[in-house]
């Protein structure tokens, strides 16, 4: 079981960040004397009561009382728990969260692991790749055609990154699987390409829409994808993918894991920085239609059924979550599973 975090690690993070610089990629900070002012991002106002001072590193509202260091911040405004914002706050300096083994000697910082950062970076340029062949391949001209008869404009496209996997065995392992020593691993790894038992290795998907699945940072860590005929399966899902499990600060630490994550989170967060609500749908389609017609604070299980991990994500930022699936069978029952699911993460 992995151990608290140290106290020195913590005070040594809110040391390196400078609360100014922190606060002013979030909400734009203004010089006034000695502090830096704005207005408020944790209630409505129209002139600045919210001061931050780079002296103290401390902020303050003199209307709603709000005031913290770095680590309230962000837990604040981007409504994360305590530990994800010290791995938030560590991921900025390209630092493992150490855990304490005992109460004594020195903590080793130890710089994430390069082979995961590949992985973020891989899946990003697979991604662009994707969405570049919609107008570059021979028939993305058939995706954009889908995609404008569902109604879909190219500004929501752009938004979501929408792409198209052309038809073809070998051209994401050709154009990247070279890239590096260990690409063509890590690209089996992440889940873009397939090794068979014969020991082939090819792209898995192929001919279909490409759905980007982000984290919570904006990471793609994930795909899905859709046909353009009648082929199947319908949809076809990035395996869920482990990161550096040898590493026993990452033990049991997905990369990508359906039950926990959600489509179009990080969308409806960067369209809201305050959610009023959560509209949970069943798939990918769903979420970037609805916000074509300006619902765009929906979201979709990877799955049929919304597990109790998504659930608790969820009313970590917002107080009302709407569940609406399919009128079928599977819907009625996806329903009743996520109520079952929903009950144990009620508060009053």
């Amino acid at each position: 079981m992995a151990g608290l975090i140290p106290q020195q690690f913590i005070d040594d993070l809110i040391a390196r960040t400078d609360i100014v610089d922190l606060i002013d990629s979030r909400v734009k900070l203004k010089k006034a004397g000695k502090s830096h002012v704005a207005c408020c991002p944790f209630h409505g106002e129209k002139s600045p009561s919210f001061h931050v001072s780079q002296e103290k590193q401390f902020y303050h509202c003199f209307g709603c009382g709000a005031s913290g260091n770095v680590i309230s911040f962000l837990m604040e405004y981007d409504r994360l728990d305590f530990v994800d914002t010290i791995e938030e706050l560590a991921g900025m300096y390209n630092l493992d969260v150490p855990r304490e083994q005992s109460s004594e000697g020195p903590i080793n910082y130890k710089p994430k692991s390069k082979q995961n950062l590949d992985y973020f970076e891989l899946s990003e340029k697979v991604s662009s790749f994707y969405f570049k062949q919609l107008k570059l391949d021979k028939d993305g001209h058939k995706a954009i055609d889908y995609l404008k008869n569902r109604g879909l404009s190219g500004e929501i496209v752009k938004k979501f990154r929408i792409g198209f996997a052309p038809d073809g065995w070998e051209i994401v392992k050709n154009k990247f699987g070279n890239s590096s020593e260990n690409a063509q691993q890590n690209l089996i790894d992440t889940g873009v390409l397939i090794k068979n038992e014969s020991g082939r290795v090819y792209d898995r998907f192929r001919n279909r829409i490409m759905f980007p699945i982000r984290d919570r940072n904006g990471r793609v860590i994930a795909f899905g994808g859709r046909v353009l005929d009648d082929s199947k399966p319908k949809y076809l899902n990035s395996p869920e993918i482990e990161l550096d499990a040898s590493n026993p600060q990452n033990e049991n630490k997905p990369f990508f894991s359906k039950s926990g994550e959600l489509y179009g989170f990080y969308e409806a967060k960067q369209a809201h920085r305050d959610l009023k609500r959560l509209l949970v749908v069943e798939g990918y389609m769903d979420v970037v239609a609805l916000a074509q017609h300006g619902v765009d604070w929906s979201v979709a299980s990877l799955g049929t059924s919304t597990t109790s991990e998504q659930i608790k994500r969820m009313f970590r930022n917002t107080s009302e979550i709407i569940c609406c699936y399919d009128g079928d069978r599977a819907g009625r029952e996806a329903a009743w599973r996520t109520l079952q699911n929903s009950l144990p993460q009620l508060q009053d």
